[in-house]
């Protein structure tokens, strides 16, 4: 999984009355539908979100508009009766927050990290009165893990991405804590079920206020995983590792804001 300024926020489209009424029927009609009508054999297949909304204002993205749910695209896959084919089943399941958080964030990420080879959901989730936090969806619609909030309002974390960054097995994912103030890159490593940080490092970012898209991803030139983002300063491409005894970067070029990241996330 990788984020970069390709990744841009999900864009709020005007719909006519009738195709209003009509989500709003969806909507309910999958709020109904819980965790408890899943099958063990769903997995994620795709996410966004919904519901926009402007209870928070905080305006980190380059406007007051966030998210109050996450809607998950489901793929079953049963037998078909006496044929005992495998046939394909899609669904979707509505995760509707309680209105002092939202979803604060570009888009969804899938990733295993649990290592089951089924993905899980990966968001930023804000508490309106405690900040951000990295929360992880599961199938079920189930919060299966998160970091804690920062700890006060307007603020805010910007992810970079999730893969097994040192080789042991279990999923790391990266992000930047406030990375317009803090700008410190954090590593949490995900194991038996939680959320364990690992490492950080000050001097790095991935956002500026009012984008609407991260400049960070992840890597893999040959030598296995490696993040990167930019300079607190935002003036040289910066590429990290984690390895024993914390993580490592190093500078990799000057940063242009017109061409960004991705020659150096293509190994360019």
């Amino acid at each position: 999984m990788a984020a970069g300024p390709a990744a841009r926020r999900q864009r709020m489209r005007a719909r006519p009355g009738s195709a209003r009424r009509a989500w709003r029927a969806l909507c309910l009609g999958l709020a109904v539908a819980g965790p408890s009508a899943l099958a063990a054999e769903d997995r994620v297949v795709s996410a966004r979100y919904s519901e926009p909304t402007t209870r928070y204002g905080h305006a980190v993205l380059g406007d007051d508009v966030e998210y109050g749910a996450l809607v998950l695209e489901l793929e079953n896959t049963g037998s078909a009766g006496v044929s005992a084919k495998a046939v394909r089943r899609t669904s979707e399941l509505l995760i509707r927050l309680p209105l002092d958080h939202v979803f604060e964030d570009t888009a969804p990420r899938l990733a295993d990290v649990d290592g089951d080879g089924s993905p899980e959901v990966l968001v930023v989730e804000t508490d309106v009165a405690q900040g951000a936090q990295l929360a992880i969806y599961d199938a079920r619609g189930r919060k299966i893990a998160a970091t804690p909030h920062i700890g006060t309002r307007n603020r805010w974390l910007a992810p970079v991405g999730a893969a097994d960054l040192d080789g042991d097995g279990h999923a790391e994912i990266a992000y930047v804590d406030r990375p317009h103030l803090a700008k410190t890159l954090r590593i949490w490593r995900f194991r038996d079920g939680a959320l364990a940080e690992v490492a950080s490092r000050a001097g790095l970012t991935n956002h500026r206020i009012g984008e609407d898209f991260i400049t960070s991803g992840i890597r893999d030139c040959g030598q296995g995983p490696e993040l990167v983002m930019v300079s607190g300063d935002w003036r040289r491409i910066m590429a990290a590792r984690l390895r024993e005894g914390g993580i490592r970067t190093r500078d990799i070029g000057r940063f242009s804001p017109s061409t960004g990241l991705a020659a150096a996330l293509a190994c360019r």
